[in-house]
């Protein structure tokens, strides 16, 4: 290979991280800084039906076992790690869209009391399932 071939290379690998960080800001928000890593937080659905509610974050790439969940003062917080593919290391990069990292999200629920009911993972998404407690 030669230099020039490199060198548009790592234009193009550049053009596509910028592109990354462009779409990483219109559709994730930066939750701040943490220990060297970067924080970033998933888009998340919230709703409630009969006074349970149902919390759809989307985490693609993320194994839902390696996802911790915690609630405590009506505050739910999920956090875990997309770590970058070893092939990525390897790869000429094309598109660079999902964000990786240190992430967590965390939502205020109404005032009330809850406890975690329940936890499924489908198609990408980790699904919380939270009962009132009376």
């Amino acid at each position: 290979m030669t230099i020039t071939h490199h060198a548009r290379m790592w234009e193009a690998a550049v053009d596509a991280l910028e592109r990354a960080a462009q779409l990483h800001r219109q559709f994730f928000r930066l939750a701040g800084q943490q220990a060297q890593a970067p924080v970033w937080e998933p888009p998340i659905e919230f709703f409630e039906d009969h006074g349970r509610l149902s919390v759809v974050v989307a985490l693609p790439g993320i194994r839902p076992d390696l996802v911790q969940v915690s609630l405590e003062n009506n505050t739910l917080t999920v956090t875990a790690e997309r770590k970058v593919a070893n092939a990525l290391s390897r790869a000429t990069v094309h598109c660079f869209e999902i964000p990786y990292g240190r992430f967590e999200r965390q939502v205020r629920l109404p005032a009330g009391r809850y406890r975690l009911a329940g936890r499924d993972s489908e198609h990408g998404c980790l699904l919380l399932h939270i009962e009132t407690l009376e």
